[in-house]
């Protein structure tokens, strides 16, 4: 290991954070040219200083808000999927939502609150906020977000039921067109056990509840 290896080793590792960030050039390259172009349409020296690399930078940007793309949410699953005999009620609740709105490719953001019944598997809980994330780094709508999410853990566990409710703000309605800054979007979406309406109702109880 080279010396300069070693300095970049240790930059990367300070706080205990790595960055790690990975590109197909191809695309950066293609995508920074239509930048470059929409920049300068909309009245901009594309060539000053502090404009000079915004396309390249838009590019990789856009890479990585749409990186879900190249995510199987199912095979993330699958990877840690135990065979377990509980049979109550599972809750992941407050994971946060960062996706671009398909409309205007502005983005929305909030929370995701997800439970689940085991059938005879469970999975690592870390799984079920990759599957979100791999969902919601697309262009996507909310309400498409959420049956997406229900129905993968649906189709890849078969529990006995699965609830998604999610909870965003919307910069298209915030920055844009109706200019209401305080509303929140909530869609829902429920399969099994979570159709009757007892069920739900203590999932809602349970995702509302805040701990001290």
């Amino acid at each position: 290991m080279t010396e300069l290896d070693k300095n970049m080793m240790n930059e990367n590792n300070m706080d205990g954070y790595e960055k790690i960030e990975q590109y197909n050039e191809e695309k950066v390259n293609v995508i920074s040219e239509h930048y470059a172009k929409i920049i300068e349409h909309l009245g901009e020296n594309i060539h000053r200083e502090g404009l000079e690399k915004t396309p390249e930078r838009v590019a990789k940007a856009m890479q990585f808000l749409t990186h879900g793309y190249d995510l199987n949410p199912e095979e993330i699953l699958k990877a840690a999927m135990f065979k377990e005999d509980h049979n109550h009620m599972v809750i992941v609740k407050d994971i946060e939502i960062y996706s671009m709105c398909e409309h205007h490719m502005l983005p929305f953001f909030g929370k995701a609150h997800i439970a689940y019944i085991p059938n005879g598997h469970i999975v690592g809980l870390s799984k079920i906020p990759r599957v979100v994330d791999a969902f919601a780094r697309r262009l996507q709508v909310q309400e498409r977000l959420t049956d997406q999410i229900k129905d993968c853990i649906q189709n890849t566990l078969k529990p006995k039921g699965v609830a998604v409710v999610i909870e965003a703000k919307h910069m298209c309605m915030q920055m844009r067109g109706i200019q209401k800054q305080n509303s929140v979007t909530t869609t829902s979406s429920f399969t099994g056990a979570f159709e009757k309406e007892s069920t739900r109702q203590e999932f809602i109880a349970l995702i509302s509840h805040k701990m001290s």
